[in-house]
């Protein structure tokens, strides 16, 4: 979770493109990022892989006012409602984002292209159709953000007692630098989010990069498989828990459209 997910980045930056804030060039920069070029297959009406440009245009045209994210997991579809096919592929990609409108999703493929030492990445988005249904296991902004209050505190007392490296100020003063980083090069979330959708995706990534940190910084006092095993099942809800909020702060956008639509 220490990278934003391909999915937050089209989902949020295609809603702020599809309410008219920012431009499409603008727009595709941002979901883009530092991968070489993104397409979209298997558009209606068109035959071949488009643009990015082109494939948002098209989506508009068929009726899509908004755009979520997915990010599941084995046995946990969050943010997904079908059909198996689609899930199946979502499931694979860890990520897809949902059309809200019309009955479309869009699950990522990945490329690395280019010889040794240049080295680029290409996305291709496969658009398949999806069932329109109230999408699984995502929690109100409100609810997010409560749950990542709890999950914080239950994260640092988790490590703490296991003596991970990751609960003290090493951590800390990762989370300051990586925050800092990520202000400098990127906005949270794209225009036309709710602050609190920023806080909580804010949170959701600093509860994150607290639960990589105790994976990656080597094992503290947990030094025998069962207490390695006991850091993980510890740990698992509190991941759980951030990837739920995650999901919520890049729907909010639609949430907002369907309280406005009531």
């Amino acid at each position: 979770m220490l990278s934003e997910p391909r999915s937050g980045r089209l989902a949020a930056w295609g809603n702020a493109l599809l309410a008219g804030l920012v431009s499409p060039d603008d727009a595709v920069l941002a979901i883009v990022g530092e991968d070489a070029v993104h397409r979209v297959e298997g558009l209606p009406g068109e035959a071949a892989p488009v643009g990015l440009t082109l494939a948002l245009g098209r989506l508009r045209a068929v009726g899509v006012k908004g755009l979520r994210v997915a990010l599941p997991a084995p046995g946990h579809p969050l943010g997904l409602s079908g059909p198996p096919e689609f899930n199946a592929r979502a499931l694979e990609a860890e990520e897809a984002v949902v059309c809200h409108g019309a009955a479309f999703g869009l699950v990522p493929e990945v490329y690395e292209a280019g010889p040794s030492g240049d080295v680029h990445v290409e996305v291709v988005w496969h658009c398949l159709p999806v069932r329109e249904a109230p999408p699984a296991d995502v929690p109100s902004l409100g609810e997010a953000e409560r749950e990542l209050a709890e999950a914080l505190r239950d994260a640092t007392a988790v490590l703490s007692r296991l003596d991970v490296a990751a609960s003290g100020p090493v951590a800390e003063a990762a989370i300051d630098a990586y925050r800092a980083r990520a202000e400098r090069e990127r906005e949270v979330l794209a225009p036309g989010y709710p602050p609190r959708a920023v806080r909580v995706l804010e949170l959701a990534q600093r509860v994150g990069l607290l639960i990589s940190l105790a994976y990656e910084n080597g094992h503290g006092g947990a030094v025998s498989a069962s207490e390695m095993g006991a850091r993980r099942e510890a740990l698992r809800p509190v991941e759980r828990t951030a990837r739920r909020a995650q999901v919520a702060a890049y729907n909010a956008y639609v949430e907002e459209l369907e309280r406005g639509a009531r």
